[in-house]
């Protein structure tokens, strides 16, 4: 199994966003949370609270007194920042910073990811201590991410790297497809109704009419619910018509 990246909260100011931050790990398949020096103390009761079903997280996360301390054990880091900075350095999106995160943990190598207070972000003495930084692209004219969001951003890139979700499928829950023989009556009762009303006009085009409509029905991932619906709409317009 690839061994997960830990996320370094550092120097977070607030338990409600360290909790928040919990939650969106959890929720893409992260629990290695490390946090340095947090302003309000450790452990925070405020933190626990927003955490809710992810507390497991905090219940695990180490404390540290600096960002040199916390990233030790890493064999490679990346530090989230919104700004340019004076230091030259790797520039990555959260997509392709997770590419070569699950790359670096796949040979077994250890990788931090730094997130920095929630007003200030991360100090350039933070920053240098970093192989790579990480800059979401959002709206250059309001790029202030809030703490638990740039953790969701990244988590979410990490798990999406691996996951097998298809980008769009059919729900095929209770569904069931009419068969070939429910579409072909379907077609008929149109026929039998729309030659009633005089649709098939002129009369030399009324074969090439008839068969663009059992194409476009064939088309169709029509339901049996669908077919019944369509027959009982026909039926009622019918009747409508003779009152």
């Amino acid at each position: 199994m690839t061994p997960e990246p830990a996320i370094i909260l550092v120097r977070p100011q607030m338990g409600e966003n360290i909790g928040a931050a919990a939650r969106a790990m959890l929720n893409f398949g992260l629990g290695r949370m490390r946090i340095v020096d947090p302003r309000d103390g450790w452990p925070n009761p405020k933190a626990v609270a927003m955490a809710s079903g992810a507390g497991r997280v905090l219940d695990h996360a180490g404390l540290f007194g600096t960002v040199a301390e916390a990233i030790r054990d890493c064999d490679y880091v990346f530090a989230t920042t919104a700004r340019g900075r004076e230091l030259t350095k790797p520039v990555m999106t959260p997509e392709r910073a997770m590419q070569h995160a699950r790359a670096l943990s796949a040979e077994g190598r250890r990788v931090g990811i730094l997130f920095g207070p929630e007003r200030t972000g991360l100090e350039n003495e933070d920053v240098a201590l970093a192989n790579a930084i990480v800059t979401v692209p959002v709206n250059p004219e309001f790029f202030s991410l809030n703490l638990a969001q740039c953790v969701l951003l990244t988590a979410y890139e990490w798990r999406r790297q691996t996951d097998a979700t298809p980008p769009e499928v059919m729900d095929m829950a209770r569904i069931d497809f009419a068969t070939a023989l429910e579409v072909e009556k379907l077609g008929d009762h149109f026929e039998e109704k729309l030659s009633a009303a005089g649709f098939f006009f002129p009369a030399e085009k009324a074969a090439g009419m008839k068969l663009n409509l059992r194409n476009m029905w064939a088309r169709l991932p029509l339901t049996r619910a669908d077919v019944q619906t369509l027959h009982g709409m026909l039926r009622q317009i019918a009747w409508k018509l003779k009152q």
